[in-house]
């Protein structure tokens, strides 16, 4: 019974490192790319894209969303080398390295010359940078997600596969948070020239905290079934696109409207708010961050009740809300009422924590376990690039075309329409086995006795 009860007391201490582990990451990661976002949208343009920015503001800030999304274009190259070397040699190492890659690169943009002292290497060089950073974030969330899904009791796996997708609203809380405090205490000129910089060179100690948890992450049992079976010896990627490639697209068409819609919530909002409707920037970021709040509490929630109600259901629900809600919302954040811009996003939160609580469980239910990295990783890459990549320079230019904000929002219906038939499409996936098939009973049995002497 004493044995027993030491094993459950491990195994709950190995479940809490690897939710740590896979939040921790995922939040660092999200916090790189929404400080870039959320700066683009006040600052960056004129800073790096200067000449454009004097002669044709709109076009500036077209092209400052789309630099956005150039390194969405880089997320399934990311997803690929990561997916490839996830599948083939562990889950836990790319997880490190991807870590380490998006924190490299983002602590450079925060030392990087702007456009008045260096002219267009500046613009070209941030670029790279945001390449890299793309790369990086490809190969992440496949990682984090398996990481928490294939550790979870079967009854639980869209609560632990909801812990690295609150990762996004987290890391959105920390960056628009900090943004509001550097704002507040500096003076514009003060943050203009050196304070937009803090928020980047801060990344550097996140990556540290991040390593050392990721660190202590045991790796994923399904991959070291995997080792056993020597899979490792076979080549995930082309078995990928022989026999899944059904399953990849289904998997980006459902991520398509959650993205698109987040992205209006990270990055077009901000924008739109301060520069169409004059709104202050400062009480912007705090509403804004508020609103993540609720994405984070809307994300678990997700998770959890996919896990009652099964996966399907919870992204119907979640896209339910976000059609809904889509032409109210712009009606209110339209009256320039810092309350009801609170509150719109607030409620968009909603959907969009019940449509991405369930993402990790589903998609890692979607995929065999040998294919499972890639499989998921290039499905969510290509879902961000067809959704969030270029969301706001989309939003932006409806914008200028049509003078109406209700051209966004019919936009964003269109796409969650289309993410719905996906969900329907796949089906209800909720208990599909995850595990590995065809392993060595012996094997199987002398690798859990070895893992029971090494905790002894």
């Amino acid at each position: 019974m004493a044995s027993f009860s030491l094993a459950a007391q491990r195994k709950r201490s190995e479940e809490r490192r690897v939710l740590a582990g896979t939040l921790v990451g995922t939040t660092i990661e999200w916090y790189d790319f929404f400080i870039f976002a959320q700066l683009t949208a006040t600052l960056l343009t004129p800073l790096f894209l200067k000449p454009l920015s004097e002669s044709n503001p709109g076009l500036g800030q077209i092209l400052a969303f789309a630099m956005i999304g150039i390194s969405f274009l880089f997320r399934p190259l990311g997803a690929i080398v990561a997916g490839h070397l996830g599948d083939k040699y562990g889950r836990k190492r790319v997880l490190v390295a991807t870590l380490i890659m998006m924190g490299i690169a983002t602590a450079l943009i925060g030392v990087l010359p702007t456009y008045a002292q260096i002219g267009i290497a500046a613009p070209l060089l941030l670029v790279l940078l945001r390449i890299i950073q793309g790369f990086s974030a490809g190969g992440e969330w496949g990682g984090a997600a398996l990481m928490a899904v294939e550790h979870a009791p079967a009854n639980k796996r869209g609560y632990f596969g909801a812990y690295p997708q609150i990762g996004v609203p987290i890391g959105m809380i920390l960056a628009t948070g900090l943004l509001y405090i550097l704002r507040t205490s500096m003076t514009p000129e003060q943050f203009t020239s050196w304070g937009w910089r803090i928020p980047f060179l801060l990344s550097v100690v996140l990556i540290v905290v991040g390593y050392m948890i990721r660190k202590a992450v045991e790796e994923s049992p399904v991959f070291k079934q995997l080792a056993l079976r020597k899979a490792s010896e076979h080549t995930p990627l082309k078995q990928l696109f022989k026999s899944n490639t059904k399953e990849v697209l289904q998997a980006a068409l459902i991520f398509v409207s959650n993205n698109a819609a987040g992205y209006l919530v990270i990055a077009f909002f901000i924008s739109y708010t301060t520069k169409v409707l004059g709104m202050p920037v400062a009480p912007v970021l705090l509403a804004t961050t508020i609103g993540a709040v609720g994405w984070l509490i809307f994300t678990l929630v997700g998770g959890w009740l996919s896990d009652h109600l099964g996966r399907r259901n919870t992204f119907v629900i979640g896209y339910g809300i976000v059609f809904v809600w889509m032409i109210p919302m712009f009606m209110l954040i339209d009256t320039g009422s810092i309350f009801l811009y609170g509150l719109s996003v607030f409620v968009l939160t909603a959907g969009l924590g019940l449509s991405y609580g369930p993402q990790s469980a589903m998609y890692a239910e979607m995929f065999p376990a040998h294919i499972r990295y890639s499989g998921i990783s290039i499905g969510y890459a290509l879902g961000a690039i067809l959704g969030g990549a270029f969301a706001a320079t989309v939003a932006q230019i409806l914008l200028e075309e049509t003078g109406k904000s209700i051209s966004i929002a019919i936009y964003i219906m269109v796409l969650t329409v289309i993410s719905v038939v996906a969900v329907l499409w796949v089906g209800e996936t909720k208990g599909n086995n995850l595990h590995v098939e065809d392993v060595d009973p012996e094997l199987q049995a002398a690798h859990d006795a070895a893992q029971r002497d090494q905790h002894a």
